[in-house]
């Protein structure tokens, strides 16, 4: 076989030993791959995986270093600090039991208002020297570098399990998500920052828009941090919505919604004014157009609005302000602050558009409030 091997064109006058090599070279490879490939391609991947799950606990870290040093700021105990801060990262919320749907809205809203409570006492019995705005900026900042941990212990942990069952398909599917998953680990790392120092985020542009309709207006509360302002807009009776800044406060925009058109008679229109996550490849800060309910998080202010609006038949619009998933939790970025202007000028023509002079409307600046006051 050799022989005719060597009568091939290109292998005349080769050396029958250096053949003789060379086929058994190829059998060999063939055989290493056929039997250990997917072994091997394990261990690259679990190479790749490892690098990451090594920054993910560094970011860990440094969020649990920035919480610490931030309550030792503000009174914190130095030597039982630690401690509380390890212990609050670890926290968890039991969702309700949905297998019967009816009522599990409230349900939820209950266990949230009592996490978000827990949190509060946890940081002011830690800090007893800070003020309510400072308490609830390290709030933000604890629940920060808890969903680091999260994310970190999650990752770890289907690392630690494709290792030990030496899974391609566990490693391989974590492998193609880790760019996302550093991409929202970085965010939050940047949010640490932000929640530090008091900083607006771009969340919080839903906020800002209201703040500069409703500057030097007299205000109230109208539900839990939340307030409200009445303003004259191109002669109609704007009802102005916001959380209370300028601590982190996301407020129950819903809430005062619900309140408002329940005791108000002729709203024409709600806007809801708020960021929204961009595809890739979209312009930070552009304004756009949208009709329903844009409120974020685990929908129960949305639903509450939703409800409402079956009773009174009240048409609801958006004007929404797209930032990036990391822009949305980081320091506000000069082109979200800028387009602030722009959402005020599309507000008004929106105003004019869906009402007439005399009407009443009801406008919701919805997010995160931290930095931005009335």
């Amino acid at each position: 076989m050799l022989a005719l091997l060597s009568l091939l064109p290109g292998l005349e006058g080769v050396d029958i030993m250096d053949l003789i090599i060379y086929v058994i070279f190829i059998f060999i490879s063939m055989a290493i791959f056929t039997l250990f490939g997917q072994r091997i391609q394990v261990w690259r991947l679990l190479s790749q995986v490892k690098a990451s799950v090594h920054k993910l606990k560094m970011m860990r870290d440094e969020g649990r270093r920035i919480a610490i040093e931030a309550l030792e700021e503000l009174g914190a105990d130095g030597d039982g600090v630690a401690r509380e801060v390890d212990r609050f990262i670890e926290h968890f919320a039991i969702e309700p039991e949905s297998m019967d749907p009816a009522g599990v809205v409230w349900k939820l809203e209950r266990i949230l208002d009592v996490r978000e409570q827990k949190f509060l006492d946890e940081v002011r019995r830690i800090a007893p020297e800070a003020s309510d705005d400072e308490v609830h900026n390290l709030e933000g900042l604890l629940e920060a570098a808890l969903a680091l941990n999260v994310l970190y212990k999650v990752v770890r942990h289907y690392y630690l399990l494709g290792k030990k069952t030496a899974s391609l398909y566990i490693i391989a599917q974590l492998q193609m998500l880790m760019p996302l998953i550093m991409k929202a680990a970085r965010a939050y790392a940047d949010a640490l920052v932000a929640f530090r120092d008091g900083q607006p985020i771009g969340d919080g542009i839903g906020a800002l828009v209201a703040a500069k309709l409703m500057h030097g207006r007299p205000i109230k509360q109208i539900a839990k941090d939340t307030v409200v302002a009445e303003v004259e807009l191109d002669g109609r009776l704007a009802y102005v919505v916001k959380a209370e800044g300028p601590g982190a406060k996301v407020g129950k925009p819903g809430e005062a919604v619900k309140k408002l058109l329940e005791e108000l008679e002729g709203v024409r229109a709600v806007i809801f004014i708020d960021a929204a996550v961009k595809l890739e490849g979209e312009k930070t800060g552009e304004v756009v157009d949208g009709i329903g309910v844009a409120i974020g998080g685990p929908g129960v202010e949305k639903f509450k609005v939703e409800e409402i609006s079956l009773k009174h038949k009240v048409p609801f619009y958006s004007i929404l302000i797209k930032v990036d998933i990391s822009e949305a939790i980081s320091p506000m970025k000069k082109e979200v602050v800028e387009a602030a202007d722009e959402a005020v000028s599309r507000l008004k023509e929106l105003i004019g558009e869906v009402t007439e002079e005399g009407d009443k409307v009801i406008i919701v600046g919805v997010g995160n409030t931290m930095g931005i006051g009335q």
